[in-house]
This record gives structure tokens, C-alpha cells and sequence, in this order.
């Protein structure tokens, strides 16, 4: 039953937050435990930003657990044992979040397979199965639940040495759409936030270089590239029950990027 006291809160609910600790995805975990939910907090290591992210929310008085592995194996065999795992440490899982993945291209005419199927699976494919795994587990207990998948902008606009990426991040969006109408009907809800450049641990170029963050603000209508944080709001807000007439939609966190054509020309 919706909670009609708050709408905004996660009081009740448990999160499984697949590459969560670190960048996006901790940003995530973080505003998902501030509204109230537990979390099983997916990474691949178990190291000091792992270690961080369970301590930020643990401080809000939720229970984190860690859930270390890799997401490259088989894909179904692969998330169906992860999830399993995950089962195993909060049987009571009700909410799935996708954020895992990567950027790896460069020039085009240098990409190799292995660079685009690296990535689709970890962008695309792992999510798909992940994604089915919890929807079967919640299906048969009779039971609905909530999914978020973290695109990008880089699903609506492009940019150079981006190839592998922009497709993979093209098909989230998709995703989401397509698994709206498959699980709509069996109560689960799916959507997606997309957000535009944020800094975190893959974009530290724009903390290194002065020029290129004054470039990517210009582009940007609010003229920010704030921290990761911006992005933990809205999923919390997307996984609420203020959000229960919310299906198959991204979200843009992106200060304004994908709705403006090209900036003024600087004085």
C-alpha cells in the first residue's frame, strides 16, 4: 500500500544497489538510506570507498551490507547467483538499482570487440538479467516491486570517442521503456535517472583541467558540474511512493544539458 503519511519515504523498504560504492551509485545508497531504506550495496572490491559508503549510510541508522562481485561472468547464470546472494543477506529485497557500469572507448576506428561487449554487458546486459532475476523472485512471491537503471545523457546526445558507450547508455533508455510494459502489469515499477556530467571517479579529467570544465559549465544552462550528490535526490524520489503513477520514464539530472541546442558564443 502506498504510504499516504509520507509519500517520500523509504521506511520498510530494501535496496539492492548493484555498482554502489563509489561515485553515482554511493550517491544513490546514501539518499536511498537518508529516506529510510536498507541496502545491499553491490561493488566489486571491498576496499576504503566500499567501507566509506556503508559507514555514510549506517550513519542514518540503516542496515548496509556489502555484496562483493563481478558482473562479466555468464549473464544469467551471473546476476541470478548474485541476486541469489543478496536473497541470502535480506530475504525482504524490494527494490532494484542498476547503476553498475563503464566507460571504456576511445577512437573509433581503435575499437575492438572485446572493448564494446565489455561494455554492453555491463551497461546493458547485466541489468537485463539482474532485472529478471528479481522481477521472477518478487512475480512468485506475489508480490510488486521498484527498479532504477542509471543512464546518461550519453542516451540522447552523443560525442566523440563515445561510440561503445552512447549505444550501450542508448539502450538502457529503451530498456526502460520496454520493461515498463513487460512488468507494469505485474506491479513492479521501472524507470531511470540520466544524469549529465557529474564528478566522480571516472570523470576526474574535469577536476584536473580548469579549460574543460569551464567548457562542460558553458554548456550547461545552470552552468554547473556539481558532485555525484545531485543524483541520489531524484532516484530516491523515483523509488518513493510519490512516484507510484511513474513508469517506463528518465529522469535528466543533467542542469539543463539536454534540453538546450548549443550556448551563447562567449564574449
Amino acid at each position: 500500500m502506498p504510504n499516504t503519511s509520507n509519500p517520500f519515504s523509504l521506511a520498510g523498504r530494501t535496496a539492492l544497489v548493484t555498482g554502489g560504492t563509489q561515485g553515482v551509485g554511493a550517491a544513490i545508497c546514501r539518499s536511498l538510506a537518508q529516506a529510510g531504506a536498507d541496502l545491499v550495496i553491490h561493488g566489486l572490491r571491498d576496499d576504503e570507498p566500499a567501507q566509506q559508503t556503508l559507514a555514510a549510510c549506517r550513519d542514518f541508522g540503516r542496515r548496509a551490507e556489502l555484496l562483493v562481485g563481478d558482473l562479466l561472468g555468464p549473464p544469467q547464470k551471473t546476476t541470478s547467483d548474485l541476486f541469489e546472494r543478496a536473497l541470502a543477506i535480506a530475504p525482504e529485497i524490494d527494490t532494484l538499482v542498476n547503476n553498475a557500469g563503464t566507460f571504456l572507448d576511445g577512437d573509433f576506428l581503435e575499437l575492438s570487440e572485446e572493448t564494446f561487449d565489455r561494455t554492453w554487458r555491463l551497461n546493458v546486459t547485466a541489468g537485463v538479467f539482474l532485472t529478471q532475476a528479481f522481477a521472477r523472485h518478487r512475480v512468485a512471491a506475489g508480490q510488486g516491486g521498484r527498479v532504477l537503471f542509471t543512464g546518461s545523457i550519453n542516451g540522447l546526445l552523443s560525442e566523440p570517442e563515445h561510440v561503445a558507450y552512447d549505444t550501450s547508455k542508448g539502450a538502457v533508455a529503451a530498456l526502460v521503456r520496454s520493461l515498463c510494459v513487460e512488468l507494469a502489469p505485474r506491479k513492479i515499477r521501472v524507470n531511470a535517472i540520466a544524469p549529465g556530467l557529474v564528478r566522480t571517479p571516472l570523470t576526474r579529467i574535469v577536476d584536473d583541467n580548469a579549460e574543460l570544465a569551464a567548457w562542460m559549465e558553458l554548456h550547461t544552462p545552470n552552468g554547473q558540474v556539481p558532485s555525484a550528490d545531485v543524483c541520489g535526490p531524484p532516484a530516491a524520489f523515483l523509488l518513493s511512493d510519490a512516484a507510484e503513477h511513474i513508469h517506463g520514464q528518465t529522469l535528466y539530472v543533467d542542469g539543463g544539458m539536454s534540453a538546450w541546442q548549443q550556448p551563447n558564443m562567449p564574449e
